[in-house]
């Protein structure tokens, strides 16, 4: 006769429970719903119609994440600070619960921070941030390439119009601050380009240019690199994927083949 299998332990069938797709979506239910009610939370007249009902609410969301992060980690154990996630988690929840008295009262605003739990629970979304966080040394390059573009304009748009037109150029702070509002298109043209062109008619070849490279160009490289680490975090993730089924077929595998090879033996 073969060995009997092992009964399963209380632990794996909570790791088993806070795994399932189930459990993730009514996190998310109330994660949507804390928010929601922190939201009603700035309207006076909300607040005075339904305000014990909207702090039951809270209260109850509290007491489920905090259940939902101790079976995590009594699922885990020590392997539960091994996920950032997790972690990130945990702080989010554990602000919640520090008394909001005189001195933490600015707590009280950072509890609509419990909505970025969404992050964490959805995959979608850590796909996201996971390829922000893998962009971040390329858009450093981009950025300190911005910045010389930024510095050296600057410097030749306040020696050739500040002497004009001293309060969008007459210093360099000014000339940064007055080529950053056209970077980003904001009237560009009425407000600040034809004014300086009613004085200096060829200072479109300074604008245009700096408008192209910095907007058009530039700004794009930002697009473009996290596009790709989105795109390189969600290939890692899906061999990642693969990697696991394959590791269960293999153990399928095994299983099969130990039972066979205990039937045999059986006959």
């Amino acid at each position: 006769m073969t060995a009997s299998a092992q009964p399963e332990t209380l632990q794996s069938r909570v790791r088993r429970l806070i795994e399932t797709r189930i459990f993730d979506r009514a996190i998310i239910a109330v994660i949507v719903v804390n928010a929601l009610g922190l939201g009603m939370e700035t309207s006076p007249a909300i607040m005075a119609s339904y305000g014990d009902i909207v702090g039951l609410l809270d209260r109850i969301a509290i007491a489920i994440f905090v259940v939902e992060l101790a079976l995590k980690l009594f699922a885990y154990r020590f392997a539960f600070f091994r996920n950032g996630w997790n972690v990130f988690d945990l702080l989010i929840v554990s602000a919640a619960l520090v008394p909001a008295s005189r001195e933490f009262s600015v707590l009280r605003a950072l509890r609509i921070l419990r909505a970025l739990r969404l992050i964490s629970v959805v995959p979608s979304m850590r796909r996201v941030i996971v390829g922000l966080f893998s962009a971040i040394p390329s858009i450093g390059t981009v950025i300190v390439m911005l910045l010389l573009l930024f510095y050296i304009s600057a410097v030749m748009a306040t020696k050739l119009f500040g002497a004009a037109f001293p309060e969008w150029f007459g210093t360099l702070g000014a000339s940064l601050y007055s080529l950053f509002q056209i970077m980003t298109l904001e009237s560009w043209s009425m407000g600040i380009v034809r004014p300086v062109m009613e004085v200096f008619p060829c200072a479109w070849a300074f604008f245009v240019p700096f408008i192209l490279v910095t907007s058009f160009i530039v700004l794009n490289l930002f697009i473009g690199v996290i596009v790709n680490a989105m795109s390189e975090a969600t290939d890692e993730e899906a061999h990642d994927e693969r990697e696991e089924i394959l590791r269960e077929l293999r153990g399928l595998r095994d299983d099969i083949g130990k039972l066979r090879a205990a039937a045999d033996r059986g006959d």
